[in-house]
């Protein structure tokens, strides 16, 4: 019979409130790795920023189409260029990955970031969004079947630091879908973005983040 988590062995859930500015959330998720590494609790950090676009490890200086248009940040996390904003839930994930979380196995970085796209996937379909992986594209997207096209609705990036996680993943939920034109988002040219409400799901941001507590102990117990 597996044993119960204690209110400690589960991750301190966060909600910032506002924007949060891009260089305070790397200075505060490499304090909380740290403290982790330490012996502190996990955490998950729900967040919104201000117009930005994020440079990966892979980042290409071409894939940037607007460079002037809003600030940019190298962020130190797997994958391309990526945009974050408002009306886009990220959340920041910080794990010790030493140890198994649910069905995830220790030490194990392809699973961890399936286990982030089952939670994206969950979430949606509570939301009333298939959301479907596609091989050979980490994240998260939507099939128009009847036009035969698709469109991401999620992103995911991360970075591991002595087997602790951090960065995260996007959810589009309302954000300004032309704003991802500055980019080459996730270095992927032949498929656009969407996002909750391009789909017609008209869902707060406290719905979202409900959907995605709801979901995190069906992937990560």
């Amino acid at each position: 019979m597996p044993m119960q988590s204690s209110i400690t062995d589960l991750p301190n859930w966060r909600v910032m409130p506002g924007l949060t500015a891009y260089p305070d959330a790397l200075a505060g998720m490499a304090a909380q790795v740290a403290a982790i590494r330490g012996g502190g609790r996990e955490a998950v950090w729900l967040v919104e920023h201000p117009p930005l676009y994020t440079a990966g490890t892979s980042a290409r200086p071409e894939e940037l189409r607007a460079a002037d248009r809003f600030p940019t940040f190298t962020a130190g996390r797997g994958g391309q260029w990526t945009y974050h904003g408002p009306g886009q839930r990220v959340a920041y994930v910080m794990l010790d990955l030493t140890r198994p979380h649910g069905a995830i196995a220790a030490r194990d970085l392809r699973a961890y970031v399936g286990g982030l796209e089952a939670w994206l996937i969950a979430a949606l379909a509570s939301l009333g969004v298939r959301g479907e992986r596609r091989a050979g594209r980490v994240g998260i997207w939507v099939a128009d079947e009847a036009a035969g096209t698709e469109a991401k609705i999620g992103a995911i990036g991360v970075r591991i630091t002595q087997w602790v996680s951090w960065h995260g993943v996007a959810l589009n939920v309302a954000p300004a879908l032309d704003h991802f034109s500055g980019i080459v988002p996730c270095g992927i040219r032949e498929h656009g973005v969407t996002s909750l409400h391009a789909l017609g799901r008209e869902v707060s941001m406290e719905d979202v983040d409900a959907a995605l507590r709801a979901a995190w102990p069906v992937i990560f117990g």
